[in-house]
């Protein structure tokens, strides 16, 4: 039913000389979208207001709402084109008056959990790059087609605004950043369970993927009371995103999905001490695709006790000391972490392996991630025992992927099959702990299974065959040559 208005708003923003890539269509539809999402929020709640009796209170002043400023309409419901702001109008007061007023929300608010001050951090963070007043004004009468009513409606629009991350994604480098394959999120999350009243934290969120099939998964894991229901909803999911895009993404995706307050802090998860995490800021559960390769300054390497310029290393160090004492993780990382010989690789790997159960590594396939060929794997761990058994499981899809042909559920079907009993098959085995290196505690992964090709041929056979072939390949040349 949306569909359509979707396409329709990225061709509008394809006009605007202020946007010019996938990454400016989802910023820029995000900020409108949002809007009348908390357009259509606050009218729910007046209605509920109403039937109990019970007073309601604007978050936004009349003056800044959507029926005030964006589509403005007459008793009969029709728009009221005299009194609808368009062109350099609509842009003045979009930029000079509106989000000033949004902005300052921020300073406003109570706490970070509330609306208010999620209100205020996008609004201090976005900029309305369209630079002509007609085409917002084309867009925000395309977004206001867009109803977030009904659940029907919610999981429709859900649907169509991952597609816009998914597209993101794919847009290129800096797209790929905020997008993990959805088919392994899932995956990686039904190996590690979440269940209702367990805590769930991803501290490098990007577009909310992990945290969005989460709270997908521990919904429909069984029949909700109400009381778990407002649980999942305000109190399960929590996140921290570093980048601007990414963290607006992230919220308006948690929004589109059912969770109307989304616990995610707008800030470097790596300025964070990790000696000052305490039992209260701990979790159940950590789900996350941290970046890597970044070259952090020192400055951060000394919130941490093993010192590495590595983005992912410090990751791997903060989410070992967030987890509770029986807590779980699954987490990407570069296939390298398993045996780089540098001194920070040893140790963490050393700590990883102390301070918790390393029970599967899942051995992705080059191209599991789309725009990079860099071989990644998923650790999976539960904090408070030492590893004795590691089960591995190599993915091997039969195919090349890429844009035209990504990573799929059906890829995967076997692995979480498998890893429910760590069962050894063709792509699966175990390594005992006492069977590793000590000084380096290498965890490559080397499938026994996987037998080299050893040609078994003397040189002088060798030799004859490249004659023989070589023999053929000229009379077929010859016969091609007779033909023209």
């Amino acid at each position: 039913m949306f569909e359509q208005t979707f396409k329709n708003i990225d061709d509008i923003l394809w006009k605007d000389a202020g946007c010019s890539t996938e990454l400016d269509y989802a910023e820029q539809s995000s900020w409108i979208l949002f809007l009348k999402w908390l357009d259509d929020y606050e009218k729910e709640k007046e209605t509920k207001a109403s039937l109990e009796n019970k007073k309601f209170k604007p978050v936004l002043d009349k003056e800044y709402q959507w029926s005030s400023w964006a589509i403005i309409k007459k008793k009969d419901g029709k728009v009221d084109f005299n009194k609808i702001l368009t062109g350099p109008d609509l842009k003045k007061f979009v930029d000079d008056k509106l989000f000033p007023y949004l902005s300052s929300f921020r300073n406003k608010a109570e706490n970070f959990n509330t609306i208010e001050y999620k209100i205020g951090e996008i609004f201090s963070e976005v900029k309305n790059k369209l630079q002509d007043g007609y085409t917002l004004r084309d867009v925000i009468n395309e977004v206001d087609n867009l109803e977030f009513k009904s659940s029907e409606q919610k999981h429709e629009l859900s649907a169509l605004y991952e597609e816009k991350i998914k597209n993101m994604g794919n847009a290129g480098r800096n797209g790929g950043e905020y997008y993990t394959p959805r088919p392994l999120i899932k995956s990686i999350i039904k190996v590690i369970d979440p269940k209702v009243r367990e805590t769930v934290y991803d501290g490098a969120v990007g577009s909310a993927g992990f945290l969005v099939e989460a709270f997908e998964h521990m919904s429909k894991s069984k029949s909700l009371t109400a009381s778990e229901l407002i649980t999942l909803q305000t109190k399960s999911f929590y996140g921290a995103e570093k980048k601007t895009l990414a963290y607006i993404i992230g919220i308006m995706n948690m929004i589109l999905h059912g969770i109307e307050s989304p616990n995610i802090v707008h800030q470097n998860t790596l300025e964070t001490n990790i000696q000052e995490i305490q039992n209260k800021d701990r979790v159940d559960i950590i789900l996350a695709n941290p970046p890597f390769g970044g070259k952090e300054k020192t400055n951060i390497q000394e919130n941490f006790p093993i010192k590495t310029g590595e983005t992912a290393y410090l990751f791997l160090q903060h989410f070992i000391k967030k987890l509770k004492v029986g807590g779980r993780c699954g987490v990407v990382i570069k296939n390298t972490f398993l045996s780089n010989t540098d001194n920070a690789s040893i140790a963490l790997r050393k700590q990883l392996l102390e301070e918790c159960n390393l029970f599967t590594i899942l051995d992705l396939p080059s191209g599991a991630f789309l725009g990079t060929v860099v071989k990644t794997v998923v650790l999976f761990f539960e904090k408070g025992k030492p590893t004795e058994k590691v089960w591995y499981y190599q993915l091997n899809t039969g195919r090349s992927m890429g844009k035209t042909n990504p990573l799929n559920e059906n890829d995967l079907v076997d692995f979480i099959k498998t890893a429910k009993s760590q069962k050894n098959t063709n792509n699966s085995w175990s390594i005992d702990l006492k069977e590793i290196n000590k000084d380096d505690l290498d965890l490559s992964v080397k499938n026994p299974n996987t037998k080299e090709l050893i040609d078994e041929r003397t040189p002088e056979e060798i030799v004859n065959e490249i004659k023989k072939l070589d023999k053929e390949s000229s009379k077929l040349l010859n016969e091609i040559e007779k033909l023209l």
